[in-house]
């Protein structure tokens, strides 16, 4: 559930190994949501007065359409994880990684920043393969494929060179 006791975490760390569950209420419509749960992993603990550290590491696939020729492929997603949660106090010079928490809360629910962590190292831009033809930029046929029936396109610019005598180099 990734949810744990405030109280627990300030007698002793807490050990994290669950999962995120694919159809979990924190995704959001338009997230790049992964193919099965997330598996988590990591430490939790304090990190002065009302404030508390995870360490960890979240893996997982989602699903992204190829860069080059739009298909729909599975891309690993395997990322170190480290973020402070912190009450009302929370600094001026806080970064990104800081995550608040309602004051009078009684657990800390790691799914938000969870969540926030698996987007940012989401691949936004990926290759389905090294080696992608992509697709034909005149008939929009997928080179993977084969090659498509288009005749050779040769650019307008070298047009005018098509007009001069052909001179064979020794």
């Amino acid at each position: 559930m990734l949810c744990y006791d405030l109280r627990a975490i300030e007698a002793k760390a807490v050990t994290v190994d669950d999962t995120l569950n694919a159809d979990d209420a924190v995704w959001i419509e338009g997230d790049p949501t992964p193919v099965h749960a997330v598996h988590v992993h990591g430490r939790l603990s304090t990190a002065g007065t009302g404030r508390y550290y995870f360490s960890g590491h979240l893996s997982g696939e989602t699903t992204v359409s190829c860069r080059r020729c739009l298909s729909d492929f599975a891309a690993p997603v395997d990322e170190e994880v480290h973020v402070v949660f912190a009450g009302d106090e929370l600094s001026d010079d806080a970064d990104g990684d800081v995550y608040p928490i309602d004051p009078g809360a009684i657990e800390l629910d790691l799914r938000p920043a969870i969540r926030e962590e698996w987007l940012l190292a989401a691949p936004a831009y990926a290759l389905c393969r090294p080696d992608c033809q992509g697709l034909c930029a005149q008939c929009g046929a997928d080179k993977n494929l084969g090659p498509c029936q288009c005749a050779p396109r040769v650019d307008p610019r070298w047009s005018a060179l098509a007009g001069l005598p052909r001179t064979d180099a020794q």
